[in-house]
């Protein structure tokens, strides 16, 4: 029934019950429990900078399940604090500490504080304050201090991410204890020590990332129970040893695989050819040596191969991917003389860098299916001649173009310096002319060791990027003559 001052028929006491209880109704809806409220105040007034007003819509006495980054699922309950810095727009960070009244908040299944940058303090306890939670990532800021034994407590969690902060010391063999994880995210800080062997007890992991620490010691032959895994990222650590076998038992499954900047030797294992889901495979800086797998020639579905900085041989196996997307055989002992086929062909491709590969060809002649997507293309210290001309005035994407220690002889006024390119490396060629005025807009610049003359155009370059010329003249070098 329509309630309306001017219907007759309403006794004015039902009229004043009903107002009582539209107001009743609208101050339930308007408010949260007063638990999630103090939890989540006392969290906000841990935070001493918010640029951009993230928390401006945390309010004492409104509705928080419609503040921002604030989700309520049970019973008008907050269930996810969710807080997000964005990459695009710098004044998105918060600095402070996390609040421990945020235990207060009890129906917490999910923490996301993500790109914050500022978010500091040692591990935070209240997390064992929460019987609900289940996912923690608290990414890219600045925690710090060791993470504690007690950790293996948390055994409700699903996925744990503390990516991108400070944290020391070693990962607590407890941690094995979280059976329920799917998702174990430790890099990007200082820990150090090995591998706890005991995480082979987590056999739901689909993704566990260590990168960007200071582990050592030898990667454990411990992956026979973590077949589930898609993603293995141990990058940028003090490993050493080889490649441990159990790593063959992930190849139905495994879609990243990135062991690069270690310090693993031996030979690459022939099973790493039967990873037939992989992705991505990333070798690079590591004490790699024999000849690369022909097993590698089964690997169909991968997009992104990284065997740079070893010591790898002759021949190198034909591949029979339909598309590579980067490729970076650089600075092993290969002598591949021309760019391969399966390279040329791709239509997607937007790395290329194969530095001292032992290439022996006329640029002019090498024509590429698509050159549109390319963003990197790195051939220097090789036996290549001709003109990159052609090759880069079809290029609108590239950012890098590398082919120091060559024999390139072309006229640089010739060459099309689009916007997007930041670093040019022609040094050690046989390049003349004049310098265009569009290299100003580069980031980085080497045209030392060439026949190049005239004026410098007005840049920010050192005199390095320029010795060895016949007659370049202006700032940073000799003032040119009047």
């Amino acid at each position: 029934m329509k309630i309306s001052l001017s219907n007759p028929l309403i006794p004015l006491h039902f009229l004043f019950l009903s107002l009582l209880t539209l107001q009743s109704l609208k101050a339930t809806s308007a408010s949260c429990h007063v638990d999630d409220e103090a939890g989540l105040l006392g969290f906000k007034s841990g935070i001493t900078q918010d640029p951009s007003g993230m928390l401006s819509s945390w309010k004492p006495g409104t509705d928080c399940c419609t503040w921002e980054g604030i989700n309520c699922l049970v019973n008008n309950r907050v269930t996810s604090l969710s807080l997000l810095g964005q990459s695009n727009k710098p004044n998105s960070f918060l600095t402070g500490t996390i609040s421990p009244t945020l235990v207060k908040v009890k129906f917490l299944d999910g923490i996301y504080l993500q790109n914050l940058k500022n978010i500091s303090g040692k591990f935070p306890d209240l997390l064992f304050g929460l019987p609900n939670l289940k996912y923690v990532y608290i990414q890219n800021n600045k925690l710090s201090g060791q993470i504690p034994a007690t950790i293996g407590k948390l055994t409700r969690l699903e996925a744990l991410s503390f990516t991108g902060n400070q944290f020391t010391g070693t990962i607590p063999s407890s941690i094995s204890n979280l059976t329920q994880l799917t998702q174990l995210l430790l890099g990007q800080n200082f820990l150090t020590g090995n591998i706890p062997a005991r995480i082979r007890q987590l056999k739901k992991l689909t993704y566990l990332s260590l990168q960007h620490n200071r582990l050592s010691g030898t990667i454990p032959d411990i992956f026979s129970s973590l077949t589930d895994l898609r993603i293995l990222r141990l990058s940028y650590n003090k490993f050493s040893g080889q490649i441990p076998p159990s790593i063959g038992s992930l190849a139905p499954n495994l879609q990243y695989l990135e062991l690069g900047q270690n310090s693993l030797t031996g030979k690459i294992p022939d099973f790493l050819g039967k990873f037939q889901a992989l992705d991505t495979l990333d070798l690079s800086q590591n004490r790699f040596f024999g000849m690369v797998p022909k097993s590698f020639g089964n690997l169909t579905k991968i997009f992104n191969l990284d065997l740079s900085h070893n010591s790898l041989v002759d021949p190198f196996p034909v591949m029979n991917v339909k598309g590579i997307e980067s490729l970076d055989l650089s600075y092993n002992n290969f002598h591949l003389n021309q760019i391969p086929k399966w390279v040329t062909s791709s239509p997607i491709i937007y790395s290329l860098k194969l530095a001292k590969c032992g290439l022996k060809l006329k640029l002019d002649d090498w024509k590429p299916a698509e050159t549109y997507f390319y963003d990197y293309i790195d051939l220097s210290e090789n036996e290549i001649s001709g003109s990159p001309v052609p090759l880069l005035n079809r290029t609108d994407y590239l950012v890098g173009f590398w082919v120091s220690g060559n024999m390139l002889k072309f006229n640089i006024e010739s060459l099309r310096i689009m916007k997007r390119l930041k670093n040019l490396d022609l040094s050690r060629n046989l390049v003349f002319g004049k310098l265009p005025e569009a290299v100003s807009g580069l980031d980085k610049l080497n045209v030392s060791y060439n026949h190049l003359c005239g004026k410098i155009p007005a840049a920010k370059f050192p005199a390095t990027a320029y010795l060895g010329n016949n007659c370049l003249c202006g700032s940073p070098l000799q003032p040119c003559k009047e």
